[in-house]
């Protein structure tokens, strides 16, 4: 799995924090730093992250898939 998070539209409302703990944190008050490739045993967690962010910044897919790849 990966997890790509957009750094430019990320507000540090820290939601994702509480829906996968241990693949988000926040360093100071607005520094997110995150697990870019979280075990499938993440899958989970990861997905609520996605669901929980009220500005739809992170976005997680596949290993075998590449964002914006044309099919």
């Amino acid at each position: 799995m990966k997890v790509v998070v957009d750094l430019n539209r990320c507000q540090a409302y820290a939601q994702c924090l509480y829906a996968a703990p241990g693949h988000f944190a926040l360093h100071g008050r607005e520094a997110l730093v995150y697990d870019p490739s979280p075990d499938d045993g993440a899958r989970g967690e990861m997905e609520r992250a996605v669901h929980a962010c009220p500005v739809r910044a992170i976005t997680a897919y596949p290993d075998d898939t590449t964002a914006g790849e044309a099919a």
